[in-house]
């Protein structure tokens, strides 16, 4: 049986990246009742301007890192939930410098679950698909719950790690928690580093998109609404104790995403350059979201892609001045790792 639970004054870490600003929106949108303070660092991944139109009376907005125990121990009393989005999140950044990855994503985590243990507060931890490491191209096995973990890459050990705390925290201590586990979000606000911005945003700017290897890589695609929706269902339905997998059934290869990118956009869909593969580069991924469908009732509502990514495309076409600023560093930092 699920446990229903009425949150009114959440915090949500990473409040001011891609999908944690998305869920913030969510909220905002669909629990005008619900008060939200958004706690980030706003590292380069993070931005402002992804909430400002928000902030008032609902939403209230912390400048501060999740590492920081006595900020925590400022903030948190008078929250009944935790959602944690904050984390350390880029494949290739995690290669060339794994430290951040620990310090955020593991000791990051660990404080914010002694505080939501000290003061009783629910928690929500958002984690990745990658933790289950990959799948073969010709498997017809999805990821479930029950998978087993085998992590490749310093971030998604890092992120496994956390879920590692989180449940330990639950099994010793009767942290209230759950996980969710989700594939790769796409959509409007997302950082230039990533794999569809990035191709977006080198079109829009006459710059040829380059691929990763035989461009065969499968990820499984969400967008970042569903993943929003998906993340209150877990918090104020699902079982304490309990992960969740989610994901909208949207298998392709980076090959096929790509040329639909260059397709919508008006372009050959040859128009792009084969690049080295990169290190431990995960073969597929794919999510089996049954038990969050049957068990909460959960279903995505963006269930065709090409008009999601249509969507995300005008969004970057009508927002040059909220990307920009990020894409020549971005740009200049692929180049210096040689992609």
């Amino acid at each position: 049986m699920t446990e229903s639970f009425t949150p009114k004054n959440i915090i949500v870490t990473g409040g001011c990246g891609f999908i944690g600003s998305d869920f913030v929106h969510y909220v905002v949108n669909n629990h005008p009742d619900v008060h939200v303070t958004v706690l980030d660092a706003l590292t380069y991944a993070g931005n402002l301007e992804n909430i400002k139109p928000l902030l008032g009376d609902q939403v209230e907005f912390v400048h501060g890192n999740i590492c920081d125990a006595q900020l925590l121990d400022e903030l948190v009393p008078g929250h009944d939930a935790i959602v944690h989005y904050a984390a350390e999140s880029h494949n290739d950044n995690s290669i060339a410098d794994p430290e951040p990855f620990l310090k955020t994503n593991v000791e990051g985590t660990f404080r914010l679950i002694e505080a939501a243990r000290k003061y009783d507060v629910r928690f929500h931890h958002v984690s990745t698909d990658e933790v289950y490491g990959d799948l073969a191209l010709d498997d017809p096995a999805k990821f479930t719950e029950e998978t087993p973990y085998r992590p490749s890459s310093p971030y998604s050990s890092t992120k496994a790690s956390s879920d590692l705390l989180v449940r330990a925290w639950f099994r010793t201590y009767g942290l209230r928690m759950t996980i969710s586990n989700c594939s790769n979000n796409y959509g409007p606000y997302q950082h230039v580093e990533k794999f569809i911005p990035r191709q977006i945003t080198n079109i829009i700017e006459g710059i040829r998109p380059k691929l990763y290897g035989d461009g065969l890589n499968v990820r499984d695609w969400i967008h970042t609404e569903d993943h929003s929706s998906a993340v209150w269902t877990i918090l104020t339905q699902g079982r304490l104790g309990e992960t969740y997998l989610i994901g909208a059934n949207g298998e392709r290869n980076n090959l096929t995403v790509l040329k639909d990118i260059l397709r919508v956009m008006g372009q050959p869909e040859d128009a792009f350059d084969w690049v080295k593969d990169r290190p431990g580069h995960d073969r597929r991924y794919a999510i089996d979201s049954t038990k969050l469908q049957t068990e909460l009732g959960w279903r995505p509502t963006h269930t065709n892609f090409e008009s999601g990514l249509r969507q995300t495309v005008q969004w970057y076409v009508d927002n040059p001045q909220w990307w920009e600023p990020a894409k020549a560093a971005t740009e200049a930092k692929y180049k210096a790792q040689g992609q």
